[in-house]
């Protein structure tokens, strides 16, 4: 699993000090969310690119019990900050995932990663043989608003490394190519849930609440700010 650079050599959390660990008690409630509504209840869950574990932790605190945690990082930086959360149900790898040939989970979780893999379709057709079930978690960075302006999606770049780009239609597309069998998927509103992190995210708020109420896809193909949260097979 080639990623970007800034992740192994720690430029990444010189820039992001908490490692955006302030998103994942949202991000874990979306998780949740959709297993419910699809009746799902893993008792083994991985999380490919953890990160600092935060979003695995409160997975832990707000599902059963019986249920067993594992997260895989590559960056060195992310894996030491994941030491203090780690216990006897929740177990953090500094290895890409590939590596263990024979591991199996009930539920795989690719949360905001996919966009800074070098050859995404080569991970996606590793990762879908690793457990049954898959939810992944994907920005879509492309909107009429972002080309527009150009300086977004390289903002994008620089801070957060991301080295491609997705619609819904494309990514559902990709998923469909390397024999995913998608089951359901949602809109999360990241721009207007999360913490505001710059005056044009705060000035968008608005407008991207009420036209989303209208009309989902318009709002997102032209002003972006949403990700989009898969369930697959």
């Amino acid at each position: 699993m080639s990623t970007c650079k800034m992740y192994i050599n720690g430029d990444y959390l010189k820039k992001h000090p908490t490692w955006d660990v302030e998103d994942s008690p949202w991000k874990a409630k979306q998780i949740i969310n959709i297993l419910k509504r699809n009746n799902i209840m893993p008792t083994t869950i991985c999380e490919i690119g953890c990160g600092v574990g935060e979003i695995l932790n409160q997975l832990q605190r707000n599902m059963a019990t019986e249920c067993t945690f594992w997260g895989y990082e590559v960056s060195p930086q992310a894996f030491e900050l994941c030491q203090k959360r780690a216990n006897d149900r929740l177990h953090f790898e500094l290895k890409d995932i590939s590596q263990d040939k024979k591991v199996f989970f009930d539920l795989i979780l690719v949360v905001d990663v996919l966009e800074h893999l070098e050859d995404y379709f080569s991970f996606l057709r590793e990762t879908k043989q690793k457990s049954q079930y898959k939810i992944f978690h994907i920005p879509l960075d492309l909107s009429i608003q972002s080309v527009f302006r150009g300086s977004g999606i390289m903002e994008l770049r620089k801070k957060m490394g991301h080295l491609h780009y997705f619609t819904k239609e494309i990514i559902l597309e990709i998923l469909k190519d390397t024999k995913y069998e998608i089951l359901d998927y949602c809109y999360t509103a990241t721009s207007i849930k999360l913490p505001v992190r710059s005056i044009k995210n705060y000035l968008a708020r608005p407008p991207r609440k009420i036209f989303f109420t209208i009309h989902e896809d318009w709002t997102v193909r032209i002003m972006g700010g949403y990700e989009l949260l898969i369930l697959t097979k």
